[in-house]
């Protein structure tokens, strides 16, 4: 009897083990999630990229729209509710340049372990504030830090939303200067690649100053900018 509790109980923690490293796995996934549409890159020969900037619209967003009228390219703007509600000028200027928004939750909170409810929340909230920026394009979701679980998927596939992650990430989680961001940038991309920086805070100065760069360096490659919904259709 001793024998078969210890082995029971053996087994009972080696599930536990691979439920919870399976689910860290799952959650941080830049390429699966359980239910619906997730895109990371698009597999295509043609030379095309997606330029993807998350967080904000903040006070620096006419020096980012800037940058990009003058690198000429258009780029995939996903924004949070809270920070659209308290800058809505910034958020009508996105729209108005031609860019694209994407939802990116309302608060930027992981949405891992949530009630349906606060995902519901989160999506809708925001997508109420990007209606008022005027955009009228597709609305793409990107969750915060990439995380998800179940419910997160299981609405997006319910309300037929794409997530979009991405494959080059050349800021994440790490002090980099621009020089380093192009090298890794330029250095990662491949046709249908969807790149993701942060450019909207003090601490994203050097991903903004990086991006005439890349544009350059991309474009001498023979590589062209589309938006989000453009790449993925």
């Amino acid at each position: 009897m001793r024998r078969k509790l210890l082995v029971g109980g053996a087994l009972t923690l080696v599930v536990l083990v691979l439920l919870v490293v399976g689910g860290y796995y799952l959650m941080n996934s830049r390429t699966y999630q359980l239910a619906g549409r997730l895109v990371d890159r698009v597999d295509t020969s043609e030379k095309v990229v997606a330029l993807t900037l998350d967080d904000g619209p903040t006070g620096k967003t006419a020096e980012v729209l800037k940058v990009l009228a003058d690198a000429g390219i258009p780029a995939t703007f996903y924004l949070n509710g809270r920070d659209l509600a308290a800058n809505p000028e910034a958020g009508r200027a996105i729209a108005q340049a031609g860019h694209e928004i994407g939802n990116h939750t309302y608060s930027h909170r992981r949405m891992v372990l949530v009630s349906s409810g606060t995902v519901r929340d989160e999506v809708a909230g925001t997508d109420a504030e990007i209606a008022k920026t005027g955009y009228q394009g597709p609305i793409t979701f990107r969750p915060p830090y990439g995380k998800k679980l179940w419910g997160l998927p299981k609405y997006l596939s319910d309300h037929d939303r794409t997530t979009v992650m991405w494959d080059v990430e050349p800021d994440s989680g790490k002090v980099a200067s621009a020089a380093e961001i192009v090298a890794e940038t330029v250095g990662k991309v491949r046709p249908g690649s969807i790149v993701l920086l942060h450019v909207m805070s003090d601490q994203g100065a050097s991903s903004l100053a990086a991006i005439p760069r890349i544009v350059a360096e991309l474009r001498a490659q023979g590589y062209s900018f589309v938006t989000v919904s453009k790449l993925i259709s």
